[in-house]
């Protein structure tokens, strides 16, 4: 993905996140990947003037404490977080995530396929669209 910047993944599920981190290197994407578990820990980490700013989130939706529309309506209120791109990747078909995902500023919604050669085609679309797009600086 763009230059050597983080990606932050928010994600509850282990195995989820680990397949991400595994299609991403099989595409040869050798960004450093950030998982947190859940909203609340990915607003903490954006927050934390120890990370830089990632060059994009993989969020899931169906999270506990806080989940993924939960979080999108709190980055996409605060200035310095709200152009960061965020691409759901998620289990859930319902129109109603993925309306509101959109209502609130996301750049894609993805589904997440159960066979893992199509999860990693998914991945690499996210990479090749990220690849080619022209980000604000």
């Amino acid at each position: 993905m763009k230059g050597m910047k983080t990606i932050l993944l928010v994600e509850d599920d282990r195995v989820d996140a680990m397949t991400v981190k595994r299609a991403l290197k099989v595409i040869h994407v050798n960004n450093p990947v950030a998982v947190v578990g859940n909203g609340e820990e990915g607003v903490a980490w954006l927050n934390d003037p120890q990370n830089e700013q990632p060059c994009i989130i993989l969020l899931d939706l169906n999270m506990p404490r806080m989940n993924g529309i939960e979080f999108l309506n709190v980055i996409k209120q605060e200035e310095r977080l709200r152009t960061i791109p965020v691409v759901v990747l998620t289990t859930s078909k319902d129109e109603l995530d993925r309306a509101r995902s959109f209502d609130l500023g996301v750049a894609g919604y993805m589904v997440k396929p159960v066979d893992y050669l199509q999860f990693v085609e998914v991945i690499r679309t996210i990479n090749l669209y990220w690849t080619l797009s022209e980000l604000p600086a």
